[in-house]
């Protein structure tokens, strides 16, 4: 299993609601990096959901219902999209100011590589922000 994270804006699209949603089609990735990452995701590798520009923190566990296809928004070929469902929303939110004074976490791609907004995430960072979130799947 691998691990992710994903950002949204929650004035664009937030965790509550894809709780509502029940899955949602993650598109509109327009960073070839970021691309990649969602490319490499696999069905039922978990993600952390990170509401970025405004609260700055995880705030649930979804996991790939579907993996990589076309971006239905585009005809380009170049870009794809993952399906998302939620797992679980955190017991505690872990903000970004946490994760960068966690030694553990220092080499985080959301910390290293602000702007990616689909981001692998080691098994170790994974398990450790569980920990901070006081959640257990």
């Amino acid at each position: 299993m691998n691990y992710w994270l994903v950002k949204s804006e929650p004035s664009v699209y937030s965790w509550q609601q894809l709780v509502k949603d029940k899955k949602t089609v993650w598109e509109g990735v327009r960073n070839y990096a970021a691309r990649n990452n969602m490319r490499a995701m696999e069905k039922g590798d978990l993600v952390f959901f990170y509401h970025s520009n405004e609260g700055l923190c995880i705030v649930g566990v979804a996991k790939v219902v579907r993996e990589a296809y076309q971006d239905p928004s585009t005809t380009d070929i170049a870009w794809s999209v993952v399906d998302l469902a939620p797992v679980k929303t955190l017991k505690k939110l872990v903000t970004l100011s946490q994760l960068k004074s966690e030694k553990d976490l220092s080499e985080m791609q959301i910390i290293r590589l602000s702007r990616l907004s689909v981001c692998a995430i080691t098994p170790n960072e994974f398990e450790k922000v569980l920990q901070l979130a006081q959640t257990k799947l």
